[in-house]
């Protein structure tokens, strides 16, 4: 005996659909219990950069886009010095080396004055929040006076 048919799909057998029902059924799971907001499991490292502190990511990423810097303006006074065949290094040294130094003036400059900003601290209190509503009306007149009311 076959299943009704459906002009869009081909018809299955009652056989057929009895596995594919069976497959469905033992790979699907759903475990119902509540998942803990904190628990005794310990954190798992996951794929991509190593867990390490805020400072040494920062570095990192700096240490990773400095480099790239570095190999853009070395190629481009080597592709330079290449092109030209008579360029003097002293001369390349000094043009692709003025836009570094001045990042780095810049980054020293930034520096102190990050540091001589005052330390962040937060405030935390304890203890019962009150509420209070009001409701105010205004009446407003055109070329008139308006009068708030609590």
């Amino acid at each position: 005996m076959t299943t009704e048919t459906n002009p869009t799909t081909p018809a299955l057998t009652d056989e057929a659909a009895a596995l594919e029902a069976e497959r469905i059924i033992t790979t699907a799971f759903r475990d119902p219990t509540p998942v803990p907001a904190v628990g005794t499991t310990p954190p798992v490292a996951q794929p991509g950069r190593p867990p390490m502190s805020q400072g040494a990511t920062d570095a990192s990423v700096l240490m990773l886009s400095g480099s790239v810097l570095t190999v853009a303006v070395g190629g481009t006074s080597s592709l330079v010095m290449y092109a030209s065949g008579y360029a003097d290094p002293v001369v390349c040294a000094i043009v692709f080396g003025a836009p570094a130094v001045l990042v780095l003036a810049l980054s020293r400059l930034l520096g102190r004055a990050k540091n001589a900003l005052p330390a962040e601290h937060h405030h935390h209190y304890n203890g019962p929040v009150t509420q209070t509503h009001q409701t105010v009306t205004n009446q407003n007149r055109w070329l008139g006076k308006t009068s708030n009311r609590l």
